[in-house]
């Protein structure tokens, strides 16, 4: 009962914030206070409570580093006209009678390149949208393609916060869990592109008039070398280099780019590396705003607080009903089945990916053996099932930034074949 008191409470606060509005941080600090005040009534002691909190904080604080170089790498590839080069030679590509496929296909390019599906949604997404809608395409399927699209990537690219989480959590090395992504994903990606491309018959495109690569190339000065910090990136990740040199060498190649190229002082770069990069162009501003180190502090603080639960929960076995409960479930629907299940409950609680992602490692950690089964376990369940929660963030903040409608979760076609083809082949498996 106690259990079950406290983790109702710990509810509350998550509920409170959603319908405040507010950022669930507060919510995670008070299930700090919540759960070693229950350690302490169930006869823990605060200093063996807190000395475990630290130890799992500090061991996924190691992911920290890779967030900080998201920011740095995101900031300078907007800067030095990378994003903005690759969005004017991929958006001529729309055509009107295919424009929902390639709709998807462009966010998974731009999110594969970036890892990250809000920075995809506000650059290739908001560009999408407009090119769709001007061709009479109903924004609830370009809206679907867009997240599909965006969340492809933000699972499977080598700077992704999600794979880094992931590799950290289990253990794993980031290209081999990559390696068994793209082998689970094939199948759903095949598809739903058949699926996007049918979509295509219940519409009745037109010819857009919009003018993409004018209006970027007002505001950056975009030379094919403005591309190279993106090659760079491709090219280390093939040879599997370690991402944090990766990303290193994608930023060193960016800022030379940003002084040369599109003439940036070394003042407004340093600004734009700790707030973000802002464009002077008021009508290119809303497409390409946005990454630097500030930008990272809400995920790296969602982080570092929640990973302390992993060490209270261990000192004072308060998930061990749970933990029975799910063991149970996998027994019956196995350990997919039960992780998936598990994320879904998880993602309704947490409301954004991050937190939906450790909540479902730290209650099913102990059904699987294999750390690489577990890493695609997670990449197969929360990564993808928290977007589809309507009031989770991590669906509501891409759908509000290119302005589709809620119901758009319906047509995220990807987010629903993925762990359903990865149940069936486990199920297939097991008889």
């Amino acid at each position: 009962m106690a259990e079950l008191i406290t983790m109702a409470l710990f509810c509350g606060a998550l509920i409170v914030c959603i319908i405040a509005g507010i950022s669930i941080i507060p919510a995670l600090l008070a299930g700090v206070v919540i759960f070693l005040a229950h350690g302490r009534l169930t006869g823990h002691t605060f200093t063996a409570m807190i000395s475990k909190g630290f130890a799992t904080m500090r061991a996924a604080s190691i992911v920290v580093v890779t967030f900080v170089l998201i920011g740095l790498l995101t900031t300078l590839w907007r800067a030095a006209g990378t994003v903005s080069f690759i969005v004017t030679n991929t958006a001529g590509l729309v055509h009107p009678h295919v424009v929902v496929l390639l709709t998807f296909l462009l966010n998974c390019l731009m999110s594969l390149l970036t890892g990250s599906s809000f920075a995809s949604a506000a650059t290739m997404g908001v560009i999408t949208m407009t090119l769709g809608t001007s061709m009479q395409v109903p924004p609830v399927f370009l809206g679907g393609a867009i997240l599909s699209g965006i969340y492809f990537g933000d699972r499977c690219s080598p700077v992704s916060t999600s794979a880094q989480l992931v590799k950290t959590l289990t253990r794993t090395n980031i290209f081999d869990n990559i390696r068994l992504m793209l082998k689970t994903a094939a199948v759903p990606f095949v598809l739903t592109c058949a699926v996007y491309a049918a979509l295509t018959l219940c519409t009745h495109p037109s010819n857009s008039s919009i003018d993409i690569a004018g209006l970027f190339s007002n505001a950056f000065d975009l030379d094919w070398v403005t591309v190279l910090p993106a090659v760079v990136l491709v090219a280390l990740a093939i040879a599997r280099v370690d991402v944090r040199i990766t990303m290193t060498a994608s930023i060193l190649t960016a800022l030379p780019i940003c002084i040369a190229v599109q003439h940036m002082d070394w003042t407004a770069i340093g600004h734009a590396l700790v707030f973000g990069f802002h464009c002077a162009d008021a009508r290119v501003a809303p497409l390409i705003d946005g990454g630097g180190i500030v930008s990272m502090v809400k995920v790296m603080l969602i982080v570092c607080i929640s990973s302390s639960y992993s060490g209270i929960f261990q000192e004072t076995e308060l998930l061990d009903g749970a933990h029975r409960m799910v063991a149970s479930l996998a027994r019956h629907i196995s350990v997919f089945g039960a992780t998936l299940v598990t994320s879904l409950v998880a993602s309704a609680v947490a409301c954004n990916q991050t937190l939906s992602i450790m909540l479902t490692n730290q209650l099913c950690d102990h059904l699987e053996s294999d750390e690489h089964r577990k890493a695609i376990n997670l990449e197969d369940t929360a990564v993808v099932v928290a977007p589809l929660i309507p009031w989770s963030i991590a669906g509501a903040v891409p759908l509000a930034s290119v302005g589709a409608p809620t119901s758009s979760l319906t047509l995220a076609v990807f987010l629903y074949l993925l762990p359903i083809a990865h149940w069936i082949s486990v199920s297939l498996a097991r008889r």
